[in-house]
Order: C-alpha cells, then structure tokens, then sequence
C-alpha cells in the first residue's frame, strides 16, 4: 500500500523530531522546546489558534491542575506526613523503599484514576526521602511506573480502557468485556514490570542526591523543641519517633528539668515537656517545625496574638546597628520588640551549643523565626536586619485540620471511582473545599502549582493534534501496516508497536482513537477476532514508559525527581519492549484469532 504524505504531515513530523532531539539533549528546557515547536506550527499554519490552544483546555491538565490544589491542603495540613509514614514506613533500601512504594501504588491504580494518585505521593515520597536519607530520582519514576502498570489491570484502571471499550460497544458486535477481563494479561504485565523495575534500577535509575543529604550546608541552625503534652510521641523511644538518622539534622541534647542529656541514646524515651536541641540545616529544621507533637520550645512562643496556623517562617540576617547585639535572646525580649519567636539561630556555619533562650546575639547571625506574614513588608527596610526572607510555602502546618484534609481527599475519590462525579468534577470540589474549610490558603495553592508540567502537557497535547490534523499519525500506522503479510501475530506485534510509538509522542487516549479503525480493519482483513487487537490497543496505549511526554504522570514526576529525556529511554524502552512482546504472546492465547 503506497503511503502519500502531504507537506504538513512532513513538516509536522520534522517538527517533532527536532523537538525530541532537543529534549534528549537537554540543553533546553522542556516546557520552552515543546512551546517553541506549537508556536512553529501555528505560524506556519499547520495548526490554527483553536487547534493550537486546545490543549490547554484539555479536562486531563485542569485535573492536574486542581490535583496540586488538593496536594496544597494535604501538606499544609500535614496528612501527607502521616499519610507517608503510615503507608510507606520505615524502608532498609532502596530496593526495599521501591517496593514498599511500589505494590501500594499499582493497587490503588487498579481501581483509582492514575493523576490522582501520583499527584497526592509525590509530595509524600519526596518527605519521605528527605526523611530516610534516600534518593529521590530512585523512586519518582518507579512512582509514575506503578501507577501505569496498575491501570492496566481492570477495565476503569485508565481511562484509554474506558474510552477503547466504548468504541468496541459502538463499532462492534462483541460485546462488553468484564470488569477484570483485562487482568489475565494486565497483573502479568504489572508483576514483569515491577520484577524488571527493581532488579534493573540499580543500572537504569539514576541516582541524584540533592545537596541537603551531602552535609554541605552552609548554614546550621541550631533549634529547640519541646514534646507537647498532648504529643504523640510520648512514650516513644527516639528512634521510634523517627528522631534518629534525620537527614541534615542530629538531636544534640535533651534537657529534662534541671538535667541535661547529651550523646542521646536511640531507646531514649520521650516524655511530656521535653526539651530537644537539633543542630542542622534549615531544610531540615522547617521540616522539624512540621513535625506534630512538636513545638518550638520559647515559653513566649504561644503569646503572640496570631494563632500558629496562620503564622509563617521567615530568615533574617541581624546587622551591626541592631540594638540587641550582645544580649541573649531571652534578655533582648526579640518577641515584644518584633512580634516574631525565635525559633533557630545559625552562625556562619558553626554550630551553637546550648538552648536557644541563651544564645547571645552576634553580628551576621541568621534567625529563624515564626511570625505573622505582615513581618515580611514592617520589616523589610527595618535597618536592624541586613535581609529579610520569607520561606514561601513554609507555613507552620494546620494539624488539627488534617483528619478534614484526609476527609475531603477520600470523598473526591469515592466520588470519582463510584461514577457519580467526573474526575475533574470531583478535584474541583475538593480543591474548593480545601479552600473554604482553610485547609489551605490561597497564596499557597496558588504557589503549590507546577506550572512548568502544565505548559508542558498542554504544548504536548496540541503537537498531539498536529500529529493527527496534518495526516502524519494516520499515514505512519498505515504504512507500518504495508511491510507485514497475512500472518496475525506479525500484523498484532506491529499494531502494538505503532500504537506505543504514537502514544509516546501524542496523547494515549488519542494514539487509541487513531489505532482503533486501523485495527479493526486489519482484523476483518485477515478474518481472525478483533479481541487480541482490543487487548493489545488497551495495553500499548496505556503502558507509556519510554518519555516524560507520552503520560502525564511521567511528566509530573519530571521535575521533582530531577530527570533527564534520556533517563525515561535508557529505563523505558527496555520496558516497553518486554511488556511488547508479553502481550502479543498472551493476549492471542487468552482470547484466540480463531
């Protein structure tokens, strides 16, 4: 069958070649090479402005979108501790932390829309990390992973299965298939990826540890915390309350009473009122300050008029003008003066022995301190600091709203998986509920949006469609068709390819549209049964491993994993080969040609 391309088509498809070459190289960044790639196409007309733009009003990215809104209520809260510890537990290695990340997630997939739930664990497994000394890049990736591998296992695991199994009802006469039909090829297909995941990543996963974890802080603060009396960590040993290990932070001392314990043992136990010296960095400390059970230990803390919940965390550098050089900060009464608490001091990267009350003011010291957020702007030209920094998105964590937080989230996603509510319905609600119960604020949702994945999944998505418009998808499919004879197996295996091809550089739903009548009329051709091209239709589109592009939950872990283009090829391709092949194998034995 002869193939005939149109300019466009060829124009489109340089287009996209140039832009994944650029990519790899990873000269650029992303959301500005995809950009630039829309923007050629709509000025060289490939694309009008309605085509080009539709992206970014594709439901799929406003989920997303809404989805950082929720995650904003659950870390300000501080669910997403509890949820981390509670989930994800203690691991021993990294194989071990892949594992128990891993398994939880393809789980959840199976049943729950895979944005959802990556959106809500990235935020966990990076505190998690931090919290356990562990790579980041060693489990964002396995993450997006999971979550692809567990949708493919029933019927409402993706929406490519939902959208794939409509069109068999419409254009067929095969009728519907079970909800976990597809499982008989999917869990096999979800165990060999997370077999292959985990005895791969030691070769295939980067490993990228940030600068926290190296201990090479320039500043180290020195903080006090009392155990409140309502904490739940009385009673726990310090390595229980996972006190012990903390990254970019050590417990110095304990003062119980009049006593001081120093070289503090790990089956120390905590009691109500005691009083712990850490020593580390400020990235450390803040999530110290997030810790529930937990309170900076000033005796003025809790007598200022803002309440803790609205407060915020701000740095300031002292200058040598600043009248309470030379006292300590108990004596200097900083919180009548400033209406801010001390809660850390750090001095040109030395450590401060003591307790923060008796700390005496130097020159060039940086405070940490809990104030209201309008310190920021009666401060600022205050010439008793050299600089004033506000830590954004810093805030101290509502803890008593977290069961609501906690609450809000399982309602969106009953909603969602019941049917009653569209998931983007369903986010949206959630996203105004966490606002209107103030489980989060407004400046923090807004600044909990990754704006860099959104433009990406949008700029994306209209490629996508410049790939379909211009006729380039349509013609690749066909003419991948025209260099394989009668024989079924080599017709299914190369239907799978071009679908997984498509979906890596347009949208999986859409790679499943464009395959589906390709597909069917390769079946009728050959007279053998539609079902084996159903499954691997189903399977190909969905299973996306091989670019940050292909799925948007690659592309939300892009970033916070700290990847490359080429880290999603040298770990993905491997992976959709395997799977590949897996499926054109079984999916014919399980539901014959004949």
């Amino acid at each position: 069958m002869e193939v005939i391309m149109s300019a466009d088509a060829w124009l489109t498809l340089l287009v996209v070649l140039c832009s994944l070459a650029a990519l790899v190289s990873n000269r650029f960044p992303p959301e500005s090479v995809l950009v630039a790639a829309l923007t050629f196409l709509l000025l060289a007309g490939v694309l009008n402005t309605t085509q080009a733009l539709a992206g970014f009003a594709n439901p799929g990215l406003v989920t997303v979108a809404v989805l950082y809104v929720v995650v904003s209520g659950l870390v300000d809260t501080g669910a997403v501790q509890a949820l981390g510890s509670r989930l994800l537990g203690k691991p021993r290695s990294t194989v071990g932390a892949q594992t128990r990340l891993m398994l939880p997630v393809m789980g959840l997939s199976a049943f729950l829309n895979n944005t959802p739930v990556v959106a809500m664990l990235v935020p966990v497994v990076e505190e998690w990390c931090r919290r356990h000394q562990l790579s980041v890049s060693k489990l964002m990736m396995p993450l997006s992973y999971a979550a692809i591998l567990g949708g493919c296992c029933t019927l409402i695991g993706t929406s490519t299965n939902l959208i794939i199994h409509g069109l068999v009802l419409e254009q067929t006469s095969l009728g519907p298939m079970g909800f976990f039909e597809i499982a008989a090829v999917g869990v096999p297909l979800a165990l060999l990826g997370f077999v292959y995941l985990i005895t791969t990543q030691r070769w295939l996963l980067p490993e990228r540890i940030p600068p926290l974890l190296r201990g090479n802080s320039v500043r180290e603060y020195t903080i006090e915390f009392m155990v409140s009396a309502a904490s739940p960590l009385i009673g726990k040993s310090v390595e229980r309350a996972g006190l012990r290990h903390l990254p970019g932070v050590f417990l110095s001392g304990i003062w119980r009473s009049d006593n001081v314990i120093v070289a503090v043992s790990p089956q120390e136990v905590l009691l109500a009122g005691d009083r712990l010296v850490f020593v580390g960095a400020v990235e450390s400390v803040v999530e110290l300050v997030r810790q529930p059970g937990l309170v900076p230990a000033p005796e003025n803390l809790f007598d200022l008029a803002t309440p803790r919940s609205n407060r915020q965390l701000v740095e300031v550098v002292i200058s040598a003008t600043c009248p309470l050089i030379g006292h300590s900060i108990r004596d200097a009464k900083f919180r009548s003066q400033y209406e801010a608490v001390v809660i850390a001091v750090a001095r040109n990267g030395e450590r401060i022995e003591g307790r923060i009350g008796d700390i005496v003011l130097h020159t060039g010291d940086t405070l940490l301190l809990e104030t209201r957020p309008a310190f920021v702007q009666l401060q600022q030209q205050n010439r008793d600091f050299l600089l004033v920094h506000p830590l954004l998105g810093e805030a101290v964590p509502r803890h008593d709203r977290a069961w609501l937080a906690t609450s809000i989230l399982l309602g969106m996603v009953v909603m969602a998986a019941a049917g009653w509510l569209s998931m983007l319905e369903a986010a949206l609600l959630a996203g105004g509920a966490m606002l209107v119960t103030r489980c989060t604020s407004t400046a923090s949702a807004r600044a909990s949006i990754d704006w860099s994945v959104l433009v990406m999944i949008g700029a994306s998505l209209g490629l996508g469609s410049a790939l379909e418009a211009s006729g380039a998808a349509s013609a690749i499919a066909v003419g991948g068709l025209s260099l394989v004879g009668d024989n079924p197996w080599l017709v299914l295996l190369v239907i799978y390819a071009l679908t997984t091809v498509l979906t890596e550089v347009i949208t999986n739903n859409a790679a499943a549209v464009l395959m589906f009548p390709i597909a069917q009329s390769a079946a009728n051709s050959l007279d053998v049964s539609f079902w084996p091209f159903v499954v691997c239709l189903m399977m190909a589109a969905s299973a996306s491993f091989a670019t940050p592009i292909g799925y948007q939950t690659n592309l939300m872990v892009y970033g916070p994993g700290g990847y490359r283009f080429s880290d999603y090829l040298r770990i993905g391709v491997p992976l959709n080969i395997l799977l590949g092949l897996v499926t054109v194998l079984l999916a014919p034995l399980i539901w014959p040609f004949r």
